[in-house]
Parts: structure tokens; C-alpha cells; sequence
């Protein structure tokens, strides 16, 4: 009966509006707390950020920084609260967490212009696996622009290590919020999610480490999702919004087709 409450919920999930998925989601486990940790684990939320007072940075919470109620900081492995029998990678692993998350901090700097970014890893038989969490908030509006948008991107890496090379399992998903208001169009929120992954293997040495491919792997994928976001899902938003709009008049359409201009351009401005 838990399977089927799981999928009828993980369906739910998928019909009701992504801006409101946290309370949905908290609805859903008040209904059914026996699913609290497969929901939890199933279903993607907005990244949240918190503060670590030991290395004074931000950092990003989700289920693979959790142990109990503490969330560990990749930038002190300290959990906060405080935990003494919290979970942490070995500390080869740990060395590897380390340079990913200051490749990745340069990573967002040069491509979204700021914004948090964390890398957590943890050991697996044969191997070790790892997620890449980035979030950027841009709000326009103080710009006299009355725009706002968030991206979030979870990017699940498994590594399974062989005899020349590595084969790299690679699960991103994108969530994107973007919400515009003004007189003469109202307010308009879009939001949703989009998953995709790959497979590859790499040879890793001193120059091609594991942190190189997974950045090749990660860079190559948001690009991808970036692109499909822009061209089909805003693009297909676009031609409805015209198509919509045209019965009306073409003062109405025009207005209808530099609001989705301005949406497109959001996506696009990213890089």
C-alpha cells in the first residue's frame, strides 16, 4: 500500500503548481508522515541558504548535507546544530570536496555572476558520489525593472572507479521561477523543473582529476537545460501567449510579446 501511496503522491506532486511545492509538500507529509523520508528524497525543493559563522560563508541545505536535524557546511565540515556522530567523507574524499567547492564558487562567479554554491560528497563501494548545488536570486525590481527570478541546480554525480578510467553518472535538475508584474500586464509567475542525465567515462590523472570531469560533465549540462528552457519551454510559452493575446488586438498582443521577450531575455542574460 506504501508504493502506491508513494507514486499517487510523487503524481500529485507533479500537477500542482511548482511555486507552492514546499507547502505542498509539507501538506503531504501531514497527510502521510510514513512517507516523510521518501518524499523528502523524491521530491526537489528550492534550495535554502544558511550561514556558517566558523568559515563566514553561505552555504546550500538539502537531504545530502542532512544527518537527524543538523546540516553539515562544506566549508567547515562543522554540522550546525552541532552533531558528534554526524556522517563525513573520508578524508581523501574530503580533499576532493574541498577543491570542488572552490571550482565551483569560480564557477558561479563566472557564469551567473554570484550567487551560493556547495559540493558534498560521501564514500560508496568502489567509488564515491557527490552533488553539486548552485543558486542564484536576481531581483530586477530594484533596478526599475519589475523582474525577479531564481535559479536552482542539483547536479547528483555517481563515480564508479575502474582500472583506466572512471565512469561518471550524472542526474541534473534545474528548477526556475520567474515572476514579472507591471500596470498594464498584471502579474505573471512561471515556474517548473526539468531533469535530465548522462553517462561518460574519463580517464583521471593528475591533470584530468575527478573535479575536472565532473566539471566538464556539469558545465556541458547546464548548458544543455539552460538552452532547452529558452528555446522550447519559454519559446513554446511565447507562441501561446501571442497566440492568446491576437483575438484581442494588437496593442494587447505587442504588450504580450515584450513581456515574453523580457522573460526570454532573463533565461538568456544568464551567461
Amino acid at each position: 500500500m506504501s508504493d502506491k501511496q508513494l507514486n499517487a503522491a510523487l503524481d500529485l506532486m507533479r500537477r500542482l503548481p511548482p511555486s507552492q511545492i514546499e507547502d505542498n509538500l509539507a501538506g503531504l507529509i501531514d497527510l502521510v508522515p510514513d512517507l516523510t523520508e521518501d518524499l523528502l528524497s523524491a521530491v526537489d525543493q528550492p534550495l535554502r541558504v544558511a550561514y556558517d559563522p566558523v568559515s563566514k560563508k553561505d552555504y546550500l541545505l538539502c537531504d545530502y548535507n542532512r544527518d537527524a536535524d543538523s546540516h553539515r557546511s562544506p566549508w567547515s565540515n562543522k554540522y550546525d546544530p552541532p552533531l558528534s556522530d554526524g556522517a563525513y567523507p573520508s578524508n581523501k574524499l574530503r580533499e576532493i570536496e574541498v577543491q570542488a567547492n572552490e571550482v565551483f564558487e569560480i564557477y558561479l562567479n563566472l557564469y551567473f555572476e554570484g550567487g551560493v554554491s556547495s559540493v558534498y560528497c560521501w564514500d560508496l563501494d568502489g567509488g564515491f558520489a557527490a552533488v553539486v548545488l548552485m543558486k542564484k536570486t536576481q531581483d530586477q525590481s530594484k533596478k526599475g525593472q519589475p523582474m525577479r527570478g531564481t535559479w536552482d541546480s542539483i547536479h547528483v554525480v555517481e563515480v564508479k572507479n575502474k582500472k583506466a578510467n572512471s565512469h561518471y553518472k550524472l542526474i541534473s535538475t534545474v528548477m526556475l521561477s520567474i515572476e514579472t508584474e507591471n500596470e498594464s500586464n498584471g502579474k505573471i509567475n512561471l515556474a517548473g523543473s526539468l531533469t535530465r542525465q548522462d553517462e561518460k567515462e574519463y580517464p583521471v590523472n593528475e591533470v584530468d582529476t575527478h573535479v575536472v570531469n565532473i566539471g566538464k560533465m556539469v558545465e556541458d549540462m547546464e548548458s544543455k537545460l539552460r538552452q532547452t528552457l529558452e528555446t522550447i519551454y519559454f519559446g513554446k510559452t511565447k507562441e501561446v501567449v501571442n497566440t492568446l493575446r491576437n483575438s484581442v488586438g494588437n496593442s494587447e498582443l505587442e504588450k504580450r510579446k515584450n513581456l515574453s521577450n523580457q522573460i526570454g531575455s532573463a533565461i538568456g542574460n544568464r551567461n
